[in-house]
């Protein structure tokens, strides 16, 4: 069974200034910046951990590309691939919709990539990350396709095709 990758995703200090930058180089955007994105629970390896993020959300030819900043300190999915204070930023996951977020993370699981983390967002949203590091290189991003998420993404898509200029960043709250 074929599962097209839904987004790509990088880790970065700035959104605002990866989003800018990217814009620059590969014509991508515009771009949707939440900030502070709140969780109702976030666990990490096992543990609860805060996860305090910000996301910058455009379209990059067929696919959401995101850049996403840890604003808080602490362990992560993120500072798994990307240590605190090592200066080091890049590709973290790709994005997958699946049926059934915990099913999934399930399989991916018994098949040897575990949970690197499972967050809800205040809305009762729930997004995971498998541990696919040693396969592909990456994070493997899962969420299930619930039409506020799809309506998200045909809006970001959307405004990529019609984008002639004008303000690159545009910020969005999440609840």
């Amino acid at each position: 069974m074929s599962v097209p990758i839904r987004q790509v995703a990088y880790f970065c200090e700035d959104i605002r200034a990866a989003a800018t930058a990217h814009h620059r180089r590969f014509g991508s955007g515009p771009y949707f910046v939440a900030d502070n994105i709140p969780l109702a629970a976030s666990i990490h390896r096992g543990e609860v951990r805060p996860f305090d993020h910000s996301s910058a959300y455009g379209q990059w030819g067929e696919v959401m590309i995101e850049f996403v900043q840890q604003n808080n300190p602490g362990p992560s999915a993120m500072r798994d691939m990307y240590p605190e204070g090592s200066g080091r930023w890049g590709l973290h996951h790709v994005a997958l919709f699946v049926d059934d977020v915990d099913a999934a993370a399930a399989q991916l699981a018994a098949e040897g990539f575990p949970t690197a983390q499972r967050s809800v967002m205040a809305d009762g949203f729930v997004f995971a990350f498998a541990d696919t590091v040693s396969a592909y290189g990456h994070m493997t991003e899962l969420y299930s396709p619930l039409p506020a998420l799809t309506g998200f993404y045909a809006m970001v898509s959307e405004a990529a095709r019609s984008f002639r200029g004008g303000d690159l960043i545009t910020t969005v709250a999440f609840e």
